[in-house]
């Protein structure tokens, strides 16, 4: 399992993806990307940026701030609430890349899991339970136990593993972030 660690106070949010050189060895103009509770979407403009289609879902979109390069490029607004029931389903197998940062619902990592395509990436980051020490959040439902993120990505691929302290206080965050790719098989 190939492992690289990613220096911990230049890793965070958007940087874990612009940083992290080996990524676009994964993708191809046809990749698809969602970027789940993706807020403003700046996580997923890196993606729009390349061109790749990508669906920016949240419960509310009103805060979306995203640009295409191009008018071939595809973005998909999902204003879905996730957490409620009201929402269809992720479709399985979709998606090339999964982005998630800074939340957490932990009935959707089933789905999240199903919803990338075998040979696909997850790229997930958000708090620990270690955050509650120092600020916000502090309900255990919206934190990550040690080693939560890992062992649910446990029969993937690692390329990236980090939990850490990321940034400099007052303004760090303890976070987990992983990068992994699904099994082809």
């Amino acid at each position: 399992m190939a492992e690289k660690k990613l220096k911990a106070s230049q890793c965070n949010s958007a940087q874990l993806i612009s940083q992290f050189a080996q990524l676009n060895n994964y993708l191809t103009p046809q990749s698809k990307v969602l970027d789940l509770a993706c807020g403003s979407g700046r996580n997923g403009q890196w993606f729009t940026d390349k061109g790749l289609d990508v669906s920016y879902l949240d419960r509310d979109l009103s805060g979306l701030d995203v640009i295409a390069v191009n008018e071939s490029t595809n973005i998909e607004r999902l204003e879905w609430d996730l957490e409620n029931g009201s929402a269809p389903s992720l479709p399985e197998n979709h998606y090339d890349v999964v982005l998630v940062f800074n939340y957490l619902h932990r009935p959707l990592f089933g789905q999240i899991v199903k919803s990338v395509k075998p040979g696909g990436l997850i790229i997930y980051e958000t708090f620990t339970e270690q955050q509650a020490e120092i600020g916000r959040p502090r309900n255990p439902d919206f934190l990550l136990k040690l080693g939560e993120l890992k062992a649910l990505f446990a029969n993937w691929r690692c390329l990236h593993y980090s939990e850490d302290l990321f940034g400099e206080l007052p303004n760090a965050s303890y976070k987990a972030q992983i990068i992994a790719q699904k099994p082809l098989g």
